[in-house]
């Protein structure tokens, strides 16, 4: 990995239309590089409001090709600014074939690769398996100038078979652009424990991979197409260090841009400290490939 590396992250509301919601990003990108940032990442499928909140054939006219229009965009814009780019986009495969997919632009513009979603909610106001084929790319980090990314998608972060295979594949920094919140229903209570288990998860990645890892999140809160009902985005973006240390933060409702400066030489030192790797027992854990052990 590029030391020292400094990483970006953009916490933004996507309730407008696309190209206001697209514009907005952009000028945070270029926020992000006159800091001098090396990379920044975007919040999941932020070019528009969560549409997965309801099952409706309209929104698959939201999805485009890869490449397409937006990464055209990002990849001149990546050149322009010298800068590593991680953006999520409902991706038109084939005709009836879609992905929830990151694509990952390096500094000389070109695509360094893509990550598909490969855990797919079906929940109430996350209805993704209506829209998403589960992705088929794996769990392989991305090469890039910098170093190596191991981009994953929202519900992914909850796995932690997730994180370990990215780790175990040479990944340098977790990256998680995520679309989570709050059912306004639930108490302040529960709505806590819900943020507090999403935070400590990622954290958790961090630490047992010796790792750091960026969580980027939207906020503000999103009505449902023909409904009262709606989520509100949670926010709380951060960045971790390889010991799961918070860098930075964000707050539920700030529109915030969070920068911070990682070093290589910590990760491997803190590997060191902490060689969990190097304590595995893979041969005795050949029963995760089970569903469940009866």
């Amino acid at each position: 990995m590029k030391s020292p590396l400094i990483v970006s992250a953009i916490q933004q509301p996507c309730l407008a239309d696309r190209q206001t919601n697209f514009d907005f990003s952009i000028s945070k990108i270029y926020e992000a590089a006159t800091a001098n940032a090396d990379l920044i990442v975007l919040p999941e499928l932020h070019l528009d409001p969560y549409f997965c909140q309801t099952e409706d054939y309209r929104h698959f006219e939201l999805a485009q090709t890869i490449p397409g229009p937006t990464t055209e965009i990002l990849s001149a814009l990546a050149k322009k600014l010298k800068i590593v780019i991680v953006s999520t986009i409902f991706e038109k495969r084939a005709p009836g074939l879609y992905h929830n997919t990151a694509v990952v632009f390096d500094k000389d513009g070109s695509i360094a690769g893509k990550y598909r979603k490969m855990h797919i909610p079906d929940d109430p106001g996350f209805y993704e398996k209506y829209y998403f084929t589960p992705g088929d790319l794996g769990f392989k980090p991305i090469e890039t100038s910098i170093g190596k990314l191991g981009v994953l998608i929202c519900w992914d972060q909850w796995f932690p078979e997730a994180a370990r295979l990215m780790a175990l594949a040479g990944a340098d920094i977790l990256i998680y652009p995520t679309a989570i919140g709050w059912d306004k229903q639930d108490s302040r209570e529960e709505q806590y424990r819900q943020l507090d288990a999403w935070v400590t998860i990622q954290r958790a990645h961090a630490i047992a991979n010796g790792i750091p890892v960026i969580a980027c999140n939207r906020t503000s809160f999103e009505q449902a197409l023909d409904s009262n009902k709606g989520i509100q985005f949670w926010g709380n973006s951060f960045i971790a260090g390889s010991q799961g240390e918070i860098l930075t933060r964000a707050n539920d409702t700030e529109v915030k841009l969070l920068t911070c400066t990682l070093n290589s030489e910590r990760t491997e030192r803190v590997r060191q400290t902490w060689p969990f790797l190097r304590d595995r027992r893979i041969n005795d854990y050949n029963e995760l490939n089970r569903r469940f052990i009866d």
